[in-house]
């Protein structure tokens, strides 16, 4: 195989696929940086993903596997840069024998577009659960404290012995005797004397036939007011 050949052959092609893009920085050894990126990149907005990669041809290449490292990464983790690594490197051993540039920088943007999406469905799901937890934050601030049957008793007790306390400093604040208000704050029952009161007591009856005789009688409004005076 014409080594040399075959790498400037694949050179040539990679500059007119990456033409503006790839830089070569050395013919001897063919050495040169190809940029790739997520489809959703934008340094702008800091969004996506970015790495450049730097190839280099060793002697006997396509028959062995270029030297090839990153030259810059954006959006990267260490632990993202060891994973695509070893991706690279597993696609390489799969193409030994043949040109592979162009498979390693396809196979390297693919890689980037999927964990790009990971990313951005993972900050997604934060965002949500973020939002979720201010929601639920809101709600218990305007609902205040639930109402259980243990609660209600407590209170119903501490309540109870408020009340008592009242009652005492009450009386002995009026030497032993309460007012008709205050007999009605610490007496719930005696609000309800004058309803039972007329509800049992005795109605007041009234003679309609006065009434009646009342209006046969022919007294004009002057005399009626006489009679009154």
């Amino acid at each position: 195989m014409d080594y040399a050949a075959e790498q400037q052959n694949e050179v040539e092609a990679l500059e007119s696929i990456y033409f503006g893009e790839m830089e070569v920085l050395s013919v001897e050894p063919y050495t040169f940086l190809i940029p790739i990126k997520s489809d959703e990149y934008d340094p702008e907005t800091n969004s996506g993903l970015f790495c450049s990669l730097k190839f280099e041809y060793t002697p006997n290449y396509p028959e062995e596997v270029p030297v090839f490292t990153f030259n810059e990464t954006i959006g990267l983790e260490e632990d993202d840069e060891e994973r695509l690594m070893e991706h690279l490197q597993e696609q390489a051993q799969e193409n030994l024998g043949t040109v592979m540039v162009f498979t390693l920088v396809s196979a390297a943007q693919e890689w980037l577009n999927l964990q790009s999406d990971e990313k951005k469905k993972a900050a997604e799901e934060e965002e949500e659960k973020r939002l979720l937890a201010e929601e639920e934050a809101e709600k218990k601030r305007f609902e205040g404290t639930r109402v259980t049957i243990e609660s209600f008793k407590l209170w119903k007790e501490k309540f109870d012995l408020e009340m008592q306390s009242v009652k005492k400093s009450t009386v002995k604040d009026t030497g032993g005797k309460l007012t008709g208000k205050e007999l009605f704050m610490t007496d719930k029952s005696l609000n309800e004397s004058d309803l039972k009161f007329l509800e049992e007591g005795d109605a007041v009856k009234v003679d309609e036939a006065l009434f009646q005789e009342l209006d046969e009688l022919d007294v004009n409004d002057d005399e009626l007011n006489e009679l009154s005076d």
